[in-house]
Formats: structure tokens, C-alpha cells, sequence
């Protein structure tokens, strides 16, 4: 059986993947280079060698996290209608969240990111990452600051809902959690 060896950015790639997964379940703190190694089917001294520090590791997945938000912010405001108002726009945006809600380690990294933040080099990504998606909400819909703020305010709901586990393909069932659903199904994000 003949392989294919992975080119330098393939592997980046797997191990990437391998930290988007491990941050994801255990954290900025607790995840060990070692774990994202092994996971990626790499040396240690690989991943360091390819990120630098774990430092640097993490904030290349809370970057990746935050783009696949954006991307998925933009995707779902291209699907308003074209004559939506802001309104309009936000509630299509907000169905983006069956996305979050399906891809586990989106949540998982942002709340990791923000409880990371104290370290100052997280603590500048992460806040000027959110605020690039706040402001990107404003610029695709058209919404007010209070649009805007309770659209943010939701997806934060939520986001801790998703982690949480009690909403998304693999929710364990809890009453307020569906109500909560059922009242932002009806009146929208």
C-alpha cells in the first residue's frame, strides 16, 4: 500500500482540526500540547514547531472559530429576502444559529475564548473579534445599536445554550431550555 505523504499545510490542517477539538473540550488551560499531538497523530515538538506556543495555537481556533461565525453571519443575511428590513434580516441571521447549534465547537471556543481573556494577547483577539461581529451584524442588516444589542444579547443565550448541551442534535431535555426555544421561535432572535 503506497502513501501519500501531507504536504506542510495539510498537516497544519489536522492539527488545526486537532486543536479546535481538544481547546473546545477541555480549554485554553487545561488542553496540553501534548493532547493536540497525539490527537493529530504528530510529535509534540511538530505542533510547536508549526504554531509556535500553545498560545499561539489557540488563538489561530478561536480565529478560525470567530471566522466560521462571520461566514455563517454572511451566508444567512445573503438569504434575506432582498426588500427584508433590518428586522427582517436579523430574524434570517438568527437562523444561522441551527449552524452553531449543529457544530458544538463553535460555542465551545468562543466561551473558552472569552473565559481566556485575561491573558492580554487572547484578551485583544477575542474582544476585537467580537466587536468585528457586532459591527459586522450592524453592517449586513441595516439594525439599530438595540437591534443590534439584542441580537447579540440572544446569540449569547444561545451560545451558553449550546454548550450548555440542552439545545442543538444532541440536547439533553430541560424544561426552561425549551421554553425558551419555543418563545424564541416564536418572536425571533
Amino acid at each position: 500500500m503506497t502513501r501519500t505523504r501531507m504536504t506542510a499545510s495539510e498537516r497544519g490542517e489536522q492539527v488545526l482540526s486537532a486543536a479546535i477539538s481538544a481547546f473546545a473540550e477541555s480549554g485554553y488551560a487545561a488542553t496540553k500540547t501534548d493532547e493536540i499531538a497525539r490527537r493529530a497523530g504528530v510529535s509534540q515538538p511538530y505542533v510547536i514547531r508549526l504554531f509556535g506556543t500553545k498560545q499561539q495555537l489557540f488563538l489561530a481556533v478561536s480565529e478560525r472559530a470567530c471566522d466560521r461565525i462571520e461566514e455563517v453571519f454572511r451566508t444567512s443575511a445573503e438569504a434575506a429576502d432582498p426588500g427584508a428590513d433590518a428586522a427582517g434580516k436579523l430574524m434570517a441571521m438568527g437562523e444561522g444559529y441551527e449552524v452553531f447549534l449543529s457544530e458544538p465547537e463553535l460555542p465551545l471556543i468562543l466561551l473558552h475564548s472569552f473565559s481566556a481573556s485575561a491573558d492580554p494577547a487572547i484578551g485583544d483577539q477575542i474582544r476585537d473579534r467580537y466587536g468585528r461581529m457586532y459591527r459586522l451584524v450592524r453592517e449586513l442588516t441595516g439594525a439599530s445599536i438595540a437591534q443590534a444589542r439584542q441580537f447579540m444579547a440572544t446569540g449569547m443565550l444561545l451560545t451558553v445554550m449550546g454548550a450548555m448541551r440542552v439545545t442543538g442534535p444532541h440536547a439533553v431535555p430541560a424544561d426552561w431550555a425549551q421554553e425558551l426555544m419555543q418563545d424564541l421561535e416564536t418572536n425571533g432572535i
